[in-house]
């Protein structure tokens, strides 16, 4: 009786690790789906980029949202000179219908926005409540095509990275307090190839996957054509398991940051901008090689942004 007592308090001690890390598939979004599960916000660019952002019946009547099969292309215009005292160049900002705790968010993207003067983004947060339902940007930091990636957490006063974790790549800062850190937050670059931009494009694209729970945010990315995507991730299975997904590029644990308090429910939201408070700076514009002013060289180039557009197979939701 003891004995099996004791292989009965072993094995309960052993379910919840190993099940911790098992997430199913709660919102597949892929082609039409997104017209539906997602809003298109025509709203002011609170990052003050030269952008308009449309509403989803006009971003579909000019092309601008394309769902169609497996396929869901957001782009800006490429085709319109715009005046210095006119709106911005037209764009797409969609933001999720749900909201999301702890879950797993994979993106299977074929190509993101490139050229000079773009700041696209993928990531998650609460528009209504920032900072303090926090900010998780998975794709953000990288502009005007310089790469790699960063990923980065936004968060209200009191949360902190240790400087050493079980992570690929490298911390650039350790305060995600926004008031503290002048809104940088706390991000972590890619030391992954092709992981931002051009490069990215020219490799076929390739999967993130963003992890979050109470103890820790964890950020994964593979190139398309690596032979270690796992195959849960890669085929969009019914289940994943996080655990057997190797080192993150990016990990934000709970050590000096109470995950669970600054963190509520969360959007996921898709944008491109242009210019604005990061990509707009000139020291940033100019030293990716680009030319002049940002804001007037996207007035007067829409050729230059046919290539400014997300491609994605799938945003996978698990839970």
């Amino acid at each position: 009786m003891q004995l099996r007592l004791s292989l009965a308090l072993a094995a309960a001690s052993v379910v919840p690790t190993a099940l911790a890390a098992t997430y199913s598939l709660s919102d597949n979004h892929v082609g039409s789906d997104f017209l539906s599960s997602f809003v298109h916000e025509a709203i002011a660019d609170p990052t003050h980029g030269r952008v308009n952002y449309v509403d989803q019946a006009t971003a579909v009547r000019l092309n601008l949202t394309f769902a169609q099969g497996n396929t869901l292309v957001l782009r800006a215009d490429s085709s319109s000179v715009l005046s210095p005292s006119g709106p911005g160049r037209n764009s797409v900002r969609i933001r999720s219908q749900k909201t999301y705790t702890t879950h797993v968010a994979v993106f299977d993207i074929v190509h993101m926005p490139e050229g000079c003067g773009t700041w696209p983004a993928a990531w998650e947060t609460a528009e209504d409540n920032w900072p303090n339902f926090g900010e998780v940007d998975i794709v953000s930091v990288g502009v005007n095509n310089i790469s790699p990636n960063a990923m980065t957490l936004h968060t209200s006063a009191n949360c902190n990275m240790p400087a050493s974790r079980d992570q690929t790549g490298s911390p650039t800062s350790n305060v995600c307090d926004v008031n503290a850190s002048g809104n940088v937050g706390c991000g972590v670059q890619s030391t992954t190839p092709n992981s931002f931009g051009p490069s990215f494009n020219g490799n076929g694209g390739g999967f993130y996957a963003m992890e979050r729970t109470n103890d820790f945010v964890k950020v994964w990315f593979w190139q398309r054509n690596d032979g270690s995507v796992p195959s849960d991730l890669r085929s969009g299975a019914g289940s994943v398991n996080t655990d057997a997904w190797g080192r993150p590029n990016a990990f934000f644990p709970n050590t000096d940051c109470d995950i669970g308090s600054h963190f509520g429910p969360n959007n996921v939201i898709i944008n491109l901008t242009f210019c604005g408070d990061w990509a707009g700076i000139p020291s940033i514009f100019n030293g990716a090689g680009c030319p002049g002013d940002c804001a007037t060289f996207v007035n007067q180039n829409p050729g230059a942004f046919a290539n400014a557009f997300w491609q994605f197979n799938a945003v996978r939701i698990y839970t």
